[in-house]
């Protein structure tokens, strides 16, 4: 495991966040392999642009924003794809091709940026829809399942293909307590391989719940990233 290269890292970011408009305060976050950061951000559309920020689809208006060491910034458009292939995402809004099966939705992207046999892919899919509690991949349109399925199969696809980063949309807005157990067993397997998982969620509920092994807990409060328990100056 290169214990030396963070696997993201905000550095002195100011990021277009804010649904009324302007920029944080600068941002710095750093997730090292194996790390797990919880961050507490009220509102949909700041924890979606948080995330888009992360993969480098929503730049820092300054500052850095690196994956794998790599500036978003500074890196061409095919390659940011390319290291795009190597993050799973849990979208809270779904993000699901309305045309296309769900099983679909879920190989896309990693047939895309993989040498892996598609039977291989479908075969570990399938494998996770089972333990995120789905009868087996998901044959259906999105538009004709449930929205706690729905959920299910979005961290099917967030942890297939073994990626080095995850980042988690409200993960524990479906499921309860047996979800939750089966989650932390995927982000513990992302740890002990060497990746990160950034989640970000909104509340107490998990922002301060100890049974969650983090190494890390933020809040964004008045347009900085903060230490939970510090308050804003």
């Amino acid at each position: 495991m290169d214990t030396g290269t963070p696997v993201l890292s905000f550095i002195e970011a100011r990021l277009a966040i804010e649904p009324a408009g302007g920029l944080t305060a600068p941002v710095t976050v750093t997730l090292m392999p194996g790390s797990l950061v919880l961050a507490d951000m009220r509102g949909p559309r700041r924890r979606r642009a948080f995330a888009d920020a992360a993969v480098g689809l929503n730049r820092a208006a300054e500052g850095r924003v690196l994956f794998q060491g790599r500036d978003w910034a500074e890196v061409a458009s095919e390659h940011a794809g390319a290291m795009r292939g190597r993050i799973g995402r849990l979208f809270a809004a779904g993000a699901w091709i309305p045309d296309l099966p769900v099983a679909d939705n879920i190989l896309l992207a990693p047939l895309y940026h993989t040498g892996r046999s598609r039977r291989a892919l479908r075969d570990e899919a399938a494998r996770l829809a089972s333990t995120f509690g789905l009868p087996g991949l998901p044959t259906a349109l999105a538009d004709d399942m449930s929205a706690a399925d729905l959920h299910r199969a979005g961290l099917a696809r967030a942890f297939l293909n073994e990626p080095s980063l995850v980042i988690l949309e409200e993960p524990t807005a479906e499921g309860g307590e047996d979800l939750l157990r089966i989650l932390m067993a995927a982000i513990r397997a992302v740890r002990d391989r060497g990746g990160a998982v950034l989640w970000l969620t909104q509340g107490n509920a998990v922002a301060l719940d100890r049974s969650v092994p983090v190494t890390e807990r933020l809040r964004l409060m008045h347009g900085m990233l903060l230490p939970i328990g510090v308050r804003a100056p």
